[in-house]
């Protein structure tokens, strides 16, 4: 991975790894420090002595993939090549080597810090597109985004059933390939045209306590 984190290097890191890798395999509560140890080739004092405890430990692993995130999303700013960013081979770069341990904590209710990033990065290339929108969005800006990542992270908790109907693991370089013309093609050609979706929206009801036109995007 470009820009690789300089804590990569040290034993640290290797705890993180294999925390990561425990708590994939057997979640957190049943992951234990002694295990999480004998992976890294360390004592468990000093897997204490690091992390203090293993929420402090899980809290690093998902600080990780935070600053992970966060490098990938500059590097891909700086580029100026127009079209030039395969965002599935982006997400597969990060998320990768991870993604049992991430697939695991988000449906186990953790991962927030990485969700939360996830949305953070999705609202600031909203803010972007939303410049260049000749109609104005319906929702929030940030509504757009947790649900938009929220989709990005789909494909990676369902890889094995998407992998399976692809034909190619998702996340091999042909998969990934496949997968980024997928989504360029569901992108380019949208299941409803602006009528459409104009009169569906004038059938939904609404709810009580739902943001009025007006008041919809404060965020910018």
């Amino acid at each position: 991975m470009a820009g690789q984190d300089p804590e990569d290097f040290t034993a640290r890191a290797r705890i993180r790894e294999a925390a990561m890798l425990h708590f994939g395999e057997h979640g957190f509560d049943r992951a234990t420090v002694r295990g999480i140890a004998e992976t890294a080739g360390v004592s468990s004092g000093l897997v204490r002595h690091h992390f203090g405890s293993k929420e402090a430990l899980r809290d690093a692993c998902d600080a990780h993939l935070v600053r992970a995130l966060s490098r990938i999303n500059d590097e891909v700013r700086t580029d100026a090549a127009p079209g030039g960013v395969n965002y599935v081979g982006v997400a597969g770069a990060v998320f990768g080597p991870y993604q049992r341990y991430l697939s695991r904590a988000l449906v186990e209710g953790r991962a927030t810090a990485v969700f939360d990033k996830l949305v953070e990065l999705s609202a600031q290339w909203l803010a972007e597109v939303d410049r260049g929108r000749a109609d104005p969005p319906e929702v929030s800006r940030q509504a757009r985004a947790a649900v938009g990542a929220a989709m990005a992270l789909s494909v990676g908790l369902l890889r094995d059933h998407v992998s399976r109907a692809l034909g190619v693991d998702a996340f091999s370089p042909e998969g990934s390939d496949l997968l980024a013309r997928a989504l360029l093609d569901l992108y380019s050609h949208p299941y409803l045209s602006p009528e459409e979706a104009a009169a569906l929206r004038a059938r939904l009801p609404r709810v009580p306590g739902s943001p009025d036109q007006d008041e919809k995007d404060h965020d910018d």
